[in-house]
């Protein structure tokens, strides 16, 4: 008795889940040998390497722990490591070492100033290089036994599980340096005007007048 509405339901379903795929398909950027730029839901049959997909270009390079796996950005999140390394230190590149070849995401700061000094000392109350810590476990000085009981008990695995894409972010100082302002340069003085000089009195004239009837000069 419901046949005949069964056939429409069908094809309205049918339709439906078209439509559907049709958009799953994504949209392709298509470069022509003009440089005119097209757009189509086919991928070009002649020059498939023209094409791109708008719904998501390759991702580029990236840093951090957006791109680490889940599992190992839970631990990076919970634990993050933090290394305070110096020039012409040898400890220093021995621990930087360890970490990458464990696979162990890292943050490194820089010690080379007077001020990086004392903010050193203020964080760890020495001046002594590697300085790191584990979440809250601080470490000085680099021991293989040591790093690497700290980074069991955080979960770190012990071999790398870092994808290809990933690149550590680049080492910054400890203290980060203020670029000095120059100072505006100071207005001249104005030069202040001269005096005004008072005006000559009028030399008497020659001969007699009514206030030198014997017209003596002197």
């Amino acid at each position: 008795m419901h046949k005949p509405l069964l056939a429409p339901l069908l094809a309205s379903l049918l339709m439906t889940l078209a439509c559907a795929s049709a958009q799953a398909q994504g949209v392709y950027r298509i470069v022509g040998p003009d440089g005119k730029v097209t757009f189509s839901d086919r991928p070009p049959a002649d020059a498939p390497a023209q094409a791109a997909r708008t719904t998501g270009a390759a991702p580029a390079p990236a840093s951090g722990t957006a791109t680490l796996p889940y599992e190992l950005r839970q631990i990076a999140t919970r634990f993050p490591v933090t290394i305070y390394t110096g020039n012409d230190c040898a400890p220093c590149t021995s621990l930087r070492n360890a970490l990458v070849a464990r696979g162990v995401p890292f943050t490194e700061r820089t010690v080379t100033t007077s001020e990086d000094t004392v903010a050193l000392q203020r964080l760890s109350g020495s001046a002594s290089l590697p300085f790191g810590s584990i979440g809250g476990q601080q470490l000085v000085g680099f021991a293989d036994a040591e790093w690497t009981q700290y980074l069991d008990a955080a979960g770190y695995p012990k071999q790398s599980q870092l994808p290809p894409s990933y690149r550590p972010p680049a080492a910054t100082p400890l203290v980060a340096v203020k670029p000095i302002e120059a100072a505006p340069a100071a207005e001249k003085p104005k030069a202040a005007a001269a005096p005004a000089r008072p005006a000559p009195a009028p030399r008497p004239a020659d001969g007699p007048t009514p206030s030198n009837p014997a017209g003596i000069r002197f």
